[in-house]
Formats: structure tokens, C-alpha cells, sequence
């Protein structure tokens, strides 16, 4: 059997052994974690511009040779065959979804895309050129208001309900946000119109016509959220991390990222 691979480092008489950890994609690192309790040392890296937070199966990215990996499956191919749902359940639950799995959680997506009527008094403080993400942002925390059992995620079948909730409703806040902006009267949702359809209703629909949004417009859509669905370890997920280590429920964790 191999020996763990190590580097060694000395420094004024001292010498630490510290194990190398590879990557899936030839990534190497130096595991650090011991170095002080070892050494008395700490290391020094502002902004984590050269440090790795974590050990991560989710998102792998390589600008330079373009490529991006969603669970190991290639973005072009996704944006190919998968739709937006399709590809965020298999970023959050780690597996391309069944058809059932997929159906169950479109009837979720559905059951959780109105919002509490009291949090419209909420959005309706806001002026109408606030920025759209202060706006999400704030509406995002506030929701954990209303949904406190959801504060203690102890099951997957909690943090499905909750993925579910701040999925769908992140789309009615930045339809609603964007109508307020405009002057215009919110849409509610269309319980019969899937994800991508249902928030260019909610966007674009006025009273007594119906935007009936053309598939290209439908695709393209689905196709740039999908696109942009994770981002690997960037800031947002850097400060979600940060933020939901100090036990501070979802709600709040995400709402941090997206001011991040």
C-alpha cells in the first residue's frame, strides 16, 4: 500500500510533514489544518486567494481550459438535454432526477411559489429603484419568519421542502420586484406553467393579455440559469458557508450570499 503522499517544511530548526491531498482534476493541496497545533504556526493568505475552504463533489471549474462540471457531467452537455430544475436538483441532491423525482418535485416548486400576502407589505416598502438584489436579498431573510420549523434542518426530506421553497419563490420576489420597478401590477403565479414559463408570465403578463412566451425565448432562458446555476467556491458560496457555520438558519445563509 502507498504511502500518503507529504511535503515538508522547515523553518528555524523545525520541521513539519504535511499531507498533500489530490484532487479529482490534478488538483494538489497542502493539508494545513495540524500546522499550529504542530509547529505554533499559522499561514497567511488575505482573501483565501490561494486556499482551498473545503473538499468539494459539486462544481468544478477550469477557465482557462473551459471547463465546467456539474456532479462530473460536462455544462454543455446539460444545457444540451437537461432543463434548469433538472440540472439545480442534481447540483443540490447530487443526482440527475428520475422522471417521478423530477414530477415530485415540480408539484413542490408549484405548491411554494406564493408568497405570504403579509411579506408584499414587506416588498412594498421598498422604493421602486431599489436594487433588485438588496430587494431579494432582504425579502429572502425575511421569509424565515414565516417558516420557522424550517429554521433546524434535521432530514432530507427538510432540506428538500426548503430547496423547494426558496427555489420558487426567489422567482416570484424578482418578477414581483421587477413589476414594482416598472410601476406595473404584480402577476401571481400560474400554477400551470412550468419554472421558466411561469416567471416570464409573472414578468411580462398585463391585465387581460396573457405573455404567452415563445419556446426559443423558454429555452434560452433556461439555458442562461442553467449556465450560471453554481459557481463553484466563489464568493456567494463562500460567505453562505461563512455565514451558515455560526448555525444561522437557511434563510438568513442565503439571503448573505446573495448580498455577497
Amino acid at each position: 500500500m502507498n504511502e500518503a503522499p507529504t511535503a515538508t517544511l522547515t523553518y528555524d530548526g523545525k520541521t513539519v510533514e504535511l499531507p498533500v491531498i489530490e484532487g479529482d482534476h490534478v488538483e494538489k493541496a497542502l493539508d494545513v489544518r495540524k500546522l499550529r497545533s504542530q509547529s505554533g504556526w499559522i499561514t497567511f493568505d488575505p482573501g483565501y486567494a490561494n486556499t482551498a475552504a473545503c473538499k468539494s463533489a459539486i462544481t468544478h471549474i477550469d477557465g482557462e481550459k473551459g471547463v465546467v462540471l456539474y456532479r462530473g457531467y460536462d455544462l454543455e452537455e446539460l444545457a444540451e438535454k437537461a432543463t434548469f430544475v433538472e440540472t439545480a436538483m442534481l447540483i443540490m441532491f447530487g443526482e440527475l432526477p428520475t422522471r417521478a423525482e423530477r414530477e415530485e418535485f415540480r408539484i413542490m416548486l408549484r405548491d411554494q411559489e406564493l408568497l405570504h400576502e403579509d411579506l408584499l407589505s414587506h416588498l412594498d416598502g421598498f422604493p421602486p429603484n431599489g436594487h433588485p438584489m438588496s430587494i431579494l436579498s432582504a425579502m429572502i431573510n425575511a421569509m424565515g419568519s414565516y417558516y420557522p420549523e424550517l429554521y433546524d434542518i434535521g432530514s432530507p426530506e427538510d432540506f428538500r421542502l426548503a430547496a423547494a421553497k426558496i427555489l420558487s419563490k426567489v422567482r416570484t420576489i424578482s418578477a414581483f420586484s421587477y413589476r414594482k420597478s416598472q410601476g406595473l401590477p404584480l402577476n401571481y403565479p400560474n400554477p400551470n406553467l412550468d419554472y421558466c414559463r411561469n416567471f416570464l408570465h409573472m414578468m411580462f403578463s398585463v391585465p387581460f393579455w396573457t405573455y404567452q412566451a415563445p419556446d426559443p425565448v423558454v429555452r434560452a432562458l433556461s439555458i442562461y440559469m442553467l449556465c450560471h446555476a453554481d459557481q463553484a467556491l466563489d464568493t456567494s458560496c463562500a460567505t453562505v458557508r461563512m455565514v451558515g457555520s455560526s448555525q444561522a438558519n437557511l434563510f438568513a445563509s442565503v439571503s448573505s450570499g446573495i448580498c455577497a
